[in-house]
C-alpha cells in the first residue's frame, strides 16, 4: 500500500493502523481466554459429574448413568454388559471433542476396575455463546479502528498546524515581505529550524536576484550604448556616397544586424519580467510583423533557388508586444530559409494561426522531440539551439500552441495557434 504524501494523511493512517492492530490483538487474547475457561469448566463439570456417579454406582451397582439435557452418561462392564454407541467404543482413554450432526460433545472416557464410564457433555450452546462473543469483538475492533483513525484526523490537525502555518506565511508573503525572517514567528522546535532554512535560503536568493538585476541593467546599458553607436555610425556611412554599393550592402547588413540585436535584447528584458506585466502588450497586427520579417530575413536567400510565398491575413490582432512575436516570427523564417538550400518556403498567416513551411533537408526523427530544448543541436544543426527553445518559451508565457512537423530531406512545417 502506498503512504500518504502529506502529513495529515500519514498521522491519521498511523492512528487508524495502531488502534486496528491494538484491537486486533486484544480481540484476540479475549476470544481464547473466554474459550479455554469456558473449556476448562466443562472439564471440571464432566470430572464433578464422573465422581458423583462413580460413587453412587460403588454404593448401588444398579445406578444409572447421567442422563440429561446437556449430560448424558454410558458404562460398560468386563463382562461386556452396557449398551455403548459406536462413535465412542473407538475413543481412548481421556477427553476429546466429537460432533454428531448439529450438536457439538466434550467426551470423558474413564476406566475404574473393569468398568469404562463414558460421559457426554453438550458443548453447542457453549458454542454458540463463543461465536457471538467473537462477532461482538470483531465490531469493537472495527469500532476502535474508526475512532483511532477520527483520533488520528484530530490529532494530526494539531501535529501538522505548526507546518501548515509555516506554508501559509511562505504562501501569502509578496516580494516586499520577506525582508521580516520567518524564524520571527517560529523560535523554537523543528518547524523554527525549518524557517530558518528558509530564512538562510531566501537570503541567498534575494543576494542572487539582485546580482542578476543588477547585470541585466548594466549590460543592457552598455548594450544599448554601443549599438546606438553602430547605428549612428552605419547611418552615415550609408550617406557616404563615396562608397561602392557593395561596401554599402555589407554596411545596411551590419546596420539590420544592429537593429536586430538591439530588438531582441529588449524583447528578452521583457521575457524576463512577471508574466502579468509581459502578458499586457498592445495590440500587434500579425501580417505587418510578418511581412516585415519576411522582407528583412530575405538576404539568407541570396544566390539560392528558393521561392517564398507570403499569405497574410490583416484581421489577426494579437495582445502582446510586438518586439516578442517579431523574435517569435524572424527564428522561425530565419530557420525556414537558411536550412531550404531548393524549392519553395510558404508563410501562411490566417486568422487563427501562423505556418512556415519549407522543402529544406528537415530534422532527423530521433531530433523531433528535443528541438525545443534549450542549446539542443542535431548533427546538420548551424545554429545555437536556441531559436526555437526561444519560440517555446514565448508561447508557453502568452498561452498559445506551437506544433512542429518534420521528415528529414522532405522539409518541415511549424504551426503556431493563437488562443
Amino acid at each position: 500500500m502506498r503512504l500518504p504524501r502529506d502529513l495529515r494523511g500519514r498521522v491519521a493512517l498511523f492512528f487508524a493502523g495502531f488502534g486496528a492492530l491494538v484491537s486486533l490483538i486484544m480481540a484476540v487474547v479475549l476470544y481464547q481466554g473466554a474459550h479455554d475457561l469456558g473449556q476448562r469448566l466443562i472439564d471440571e463439570s464432566l470430572s464433578a459429574e464422573l465422581d458423583d456417579y462413580i460413587a453412587r454406582r460403588e454404593r448401588n451397582p444398579a445406578s444409572l448413568p447421567p442422563s440429561t439435557v446437556i449430560v448424558q452418561g454410558y458404562i460398560r462392564d468386563a463382562d461386556g454388559t452396557g449398551e455403548v454407541p459406536d462413535y465412542l467404543t473407538t475413543l481412548p482413554f481421556g477427553r476429546h471433542d466429537i460432533r454428531l450432526g448439529t450438536l457439538s460433545y466434550r467426551v470423558a472416557i474413564l476406566e475404574r476396575g473393569d468398568t469404562r464410564y463414558y460421559l457426554l457433555y453438550d458443548t453447542s450452546l457453549q458454542i454458540r455463546r463463543e461465536h457471538r462473543f467473537a462477532w461482538m469483538l470483531g465490531l469493537m475492533a472495527v469500532a476502535m479502528t474508526l475512532l483511532s483513525a477520527l483520533g488520528g484526523v484530530w490529532m494530526s490537525r494539531t501535529v501538522v498546524a505548526p507546518v501548515a502555518e509555516l506554508a501559509a506565511q511562505v504562501r501569502h508573503r509578496s516580494p516586499d515581505d520577506w525582508e521580516q525572517p520567518l524564524a520571527d514567528h517560529f523560535p523554537v522546535g523543528e518547524v523554527g529550524e525549518l524557517a530558518r532554512v528558509f530564512d538562510r535560503h531566501l537570503i541567498r536568493m534575494r543576494a542572487f536576484i539582485e546580482r542578476e538585476r543588477a547585470f541585466s541593467a548594466d549590460i543592457s546599458h552598455e548594450l544599448r550604448t554601443a549599438l546606438a553607436v553602430i547605428l549612428s555610425s552605419t547611418e552615415v556611412l550609408l550617406d557616404d556616397d563615396s562608397l561602392s554599393d557593395k561596401q554599402k550592402a555589407r554596411i545596411g547588413r551590419i546596420e539590420r544586424a544592429a537593429r536586430d540585436m538591439a530588438e531582441l535584447g529588449t524583447a528578452l528584458l521583457l521575457m524576463a519580467r512577471e508574466e502579468h506585466k509581459l502578458a499586457a502588450g498592445g495590440g500587434c497586427v500579425l501580417a505587418n510583423v510578418v511581412r516585415e520579417v519576411v522582407e528583412k530575413q530575405r538576404h539568407i536567400l541570396a544566390g539560392k533557388p528558393v521561392e517564398v510565398e507570403v499569405h497574410t491575413n490583416p484581421e489577426l490582432v494579437l495582445s502582446a508586444d510586438a518586439g516578442v512575436v517579431e523574435i517569435l516570427v524572424s527564428n522561425l523564417v530565419r530557420n525556414a530559409f537558411s536550412y531550404t538550400a531548393a524549392g519553395t518556403v510558404v508563410v501562411l498567416q490566417d486568422a487563427h494561426s501562423l505556418t512556415v513551411s519549407d522543402t529544406g533537408k528537415g530534422i532527423p526523427g530521433y531530433a523531433i522531440d528535443q528541438v525545443f530544448i534549450r542549446h539542443f543541436r542535431d548533427m546538420a544543426s548551424e545554429g545555437a539551439g536556441i531559436g526555437l527553445s526561444l519560440v517555446k518559451r514565448i508561447c508557453d508565457r502568452y498561452g498559445w500552441q506551437v506544433r512542429l512537423e518534420s521528415s528529414e530531406q522532405q522539409g518541415t512545417t511549424v504551426k503556431v495557434s493563437f488562443s
